[in-house]
């Protein structure tokens, strides 16, 4: 069977591009549903897009390759997409964008979009053998019912990272970039929690804090969660993927009017223990893991304003070395990935083989948390997209 274009992947990436290819168009994704990491995002409900998205907040080895995706096809396309599609939508935090209803809703619209150009979707079914014969590229598409030569004009990569391996990710993507000569950089998971071998939080696990945290990478202002294995919660995550073996991540739980605060409270309760005066700012069961980690002995009036001072910096630039992460097993995302000089920015294809495309988290291009890794699915889709419904 001959299509046009065949797209390895019905994530959101793959779809996203399906839904806006004109010719005929074969999708084929392993899995028994299609979208199944846009279902179970942001607790069922789906953090499509942020309304802050900017290249500054993805990682890449070259910081200038997602700018043309991004400007031509933004988050207020696709806000305008989902509301034409009737799908209500409510902000969080951090400009982070939901369904009001379910994750589901988005996958609906995708799956609705793609039936309207005609596209054939393969589910439970896998691609092996890829060679390029010619023009066109041929593969054996494994399904239920058995094995079919297939052949495409254009292919698409859109089978994302290594992340969350239970849901069937591999490092397929980068073993089809190798094969075409493309190189692959190096990949680690991200936005994932740090863990500690010697299980140093386990007594305060699920105690959370608002923070400062970062790691070889900007700060990130959110809530940091201590867990029986290590460090989580958005700041975490946020740093993780900046993150790498061996280095310290640096903290800082102390609220913004602290030292002050103290101060004061030493004038009122001076003969009250430090401990618990500590309290009134920070939860109970931290001040008891941090007087394990600080001096925090005597009462208030014991302690000088160098001594508020000196903790107070400690809180704020309390370093912690990691002995890794959760690794893909959790991590929401992949860092790294195929290599961006490799590829043509506004269309996403090879430069070597310029019908052969790599889209969405297979590329080395990785968002922070809060919809922006969405955003980067819907815009090197549609890059791609806008490419092949041009080529001749």
């Amino acid at each position: 069977m001959e299509f046009e274009t065949a797209i390895i992947g019905a994530g959101a990436a793959g779809m996203m591009c399906a839904a806006h290819l004109d010719g005929r168009t074969l999708v084929v994704d392993h899995a028994k549903a299609a979208g199944e990491k846009i279902r179970i995002s942001g607790g069922g409900r789906c953090n499509f897009t942020n309304l802050y998205t900017d290249p500054d907040a993805f990682i890449c080895a070259n910081p200038h390759f997602a700018k043309s995706a991004l400007a031509r096809y933004t988050q207020w396309d696709f806000i305008a997409l989902v509301e034409a599609h009737g799908i209500a939508w409510h902000e969080k935090t951090l400009g982070q964008l939901f369904c009001d209803n379910s994750a589901k809703d988005i996958v609906a619209m995708l799956r609705d979009l793609m039936a309207a150009r005609g596209a054939e979707l393969r589910l439970n079914s896998s691609v092996s053998d890829v060679q390029k014969v010619g023009d066109h590229f041929s593969f054996t598409l494994q399904t239920p019912d058995g094995a079919h030569k297939m052949t495409a004009k254009n292919l698409v990569i859109a089978t994302g990272g290594k992340s969350i391996p239970k849901m069937g990710a591999t490092g397929w993507a980068y073993d089809i970039a190798r094969q075409f000569g493309l190189p692959v950089t190096d990949i680690r998971p991200a936005l994932v929690p740090f863990t500690f071998a010697d299980g140093r939080f386990a007594e305060i696990s699920g105690v959370a804090v608002p923070s400062r945290v970062h790691a070889d990478g900007p700060v990130f202002e959110e809530a940091l969660l201590f867990t029986h294995r290590g460090l989580s919660g958005p700041a975490i995550l946020q740093a993780s993927s900046y993150w790498t073996e061996g280095n310290a991540v640096t903290v800082d739980i102390a609220p913004p009017d602290m030292y002050e605060a103290l101060r004061k409270q030493r004038q009122e309760a001076g003969r009250r223990n430090f401990t618990t005066e500590l309290s009134r700012h920070l939860p109970s069961r931290l001040v008891e893991h941090l007087s394990g980690v600080f001096d925090l002995s005597g009462n208030l009036a014991d302690w000088s304003d160098a001594r508020l001072g000196a903790l107070i910096d400690g809180l704020r630039q309390w370093e912690l070395l990691p002995n890794g992460t959760e690794g893909y097993r959790t991590a929401e995302v992949t860092v790294g990935g195929v290599d961006t000089d490799a590829l043509n920015s506004r269309t996403m294809a090879s430069k070597e083989h310029p019908n052969l495309f790599f889209i969405g988290e297979a590329v080395d291009v990785t968002g922070w948390l809060g919809g922006y890794n969405f955003q980067w699915a819907w815009s090197s889709a549609m890059a791609a997209a806008e490419a092949l419904n041009k080529a001749p």
